[in-house]
């Protein structure tokens, strides 16, 4: 085989091999502080079982008012094996959920684990 032709086949499989790189950058979860966990109770205002991410939409109340919080799950074939339903959580709901916060201290986090109006605590959330 010629030393061209070597040559072209390894810039190929080169370029090849970066075609996943944007992938997984989607799937970063490094806006997450994972050396934190953080305790939030409140109220269900919507949960959307989706793919290819989760939400539970929650309104957590704090010195008198309230604030609503974004908790990203992971996607309901993960969430399905660690017992979650489509209908696992209502507005109105009663949870305490655990998460990794945004490190840049907004309103949001990473799901580790939600317990539900009737004690069952769920996991299957953090990445």
């Amino acid at each position: 085989m010629s030393t061209i032709r070597t040559c072209l086949i390894g810039a190929a499989l080169a370029v090849a091999s970066l075609a996943g790189f944007p992938a997984e950058a989607h799937h970063s979860f490094a806006m997450f502080d994972r050396s934190k966990q953080t305790t939030l109770v409140g109220t269900v205002k919507a949960f959307e079982y989706t793919n290819p991410h989760s939400w539970i939409h929650m309104v957590v109340a704090d010195s008198g008012s309230t604030e609503e919080w974004q908790i990203e799950g992971l996607s309901p074939n993960v969430l399905g094996r660690a017992g979650w339903k489509k209908n696992t959580l209502k507005p109105g709901d009663k949870i305490s959920v655990v998460i990794y916060p945004l490190r840049d201290g907004g309103r949001g986090g990473n799901l580790i684990t939600v317990t539900l109006p009737n004690g069952q605590t769920l996991g299957g959330g953090a990445s």
